[in-house]
């Protein structure tokens, strides 16, 4: 088994002014972005990272060396270009309010699996790269059995770790929209061994406060039937 930790990048500058980021070179993360990076960080501290893993964006760059900062821990950083924002084409850099006048956006919002922006990349295709890089990583991170599982950092954008989580959930992409990931939120899912039988379990989505530490002991083990033992972490609730 293997334990992916997932992060969206901190609040960027264009996140501040309404527009879509996709792969517009330079985009940092705003103060507010920086601040949200560390409070990423406080949150990670203890948690024995195998790696990190992110996208070649800016931004995530940023948030990742803020966290690791904050946590005071130093894991091997690796970059995966398979992580990186969507190809939103000539959507890139434009107002979210205008796009959404576009008669593409319908179509986004309701059947991204058949969604090609303009001079762009499918979402089928950002969400195909995306799930083989954490599938590749989990291969590539796993330990024999009866070591600890690997615990491993994946710092990305909204869209793919969106469609990591829908894959993980066992939903079409057309669903993955239901989906909320919001900047600096942090997202945990334990995936069975490579090759090895059982399916992925979601521990936490879109979570933007409480300790990683707590939530991984015991968290996702064990059967499930009647909703399993939950984190072994004892955090003053008894009843």
């Amino acid at each position: 088994m293997s334990l992916v930790v997932l992060v969206r990048h901190g609040r960027s500058t264009s996140n501040t002014a309404g527009t879509l980021s996709g792969r517009s070179p330079g985009l940092t993360l705003d103060a507010r972005g920086e601040s949200q990076a560390m409070a990423v960080g406080e949150r990670l501290r203890g948690v024995p990272l195998a790696a990190a893993v992110r996208s070649p964006m800016l931004r995530c760059e940023q948030t990742l060396g803020l966290a690791l900062s904050s946590a005071g821990i130093t894991p091997p950083v690796h970059v995966d270009d398979r992580l990186t924002e969507c190809d939103y084409g000539r959507w890139t850099g434009r107002s979210l309010a205008e796009l959404t006048q576009e008669s593409l956006w319908q179509q986004v919002q309701e059947h991204p699996s058949m969604v090609v922006f303009p001079e762009g990349e499918s979402m089928t295709a950002m969400a195909g790269r995306t799930v083989a890089a954490v599938q590749d990583w989990n291969a590539r991170l796993a330990v024999p059995q009866g070591e600890p599982e690997p615990v491993w950092l994946l710092v990305s954008h909204g869209d793919p770790i969106k469609a990591v989580l829908s894959h993980a959930l066992g939903q079409q992409l057309d669903d993955f929209q239901r989906i909320v990931v919001d900047p600096a939120s942090i997202s945990l899912v334990r995936f069975p061994p490579p090759g090895g039988q059982g399916m992925p379990t979601v521990i936490a989505m879109n979570t933007s406060a409480g300790q990683i530490t707590d939530r991984l002991a015991g968290a996702g083990h064990g059967p499930q039937l009647g909703g399993g033992l939950g984190s072994q972490a004892d955090n003053g609730n008894t009843t």
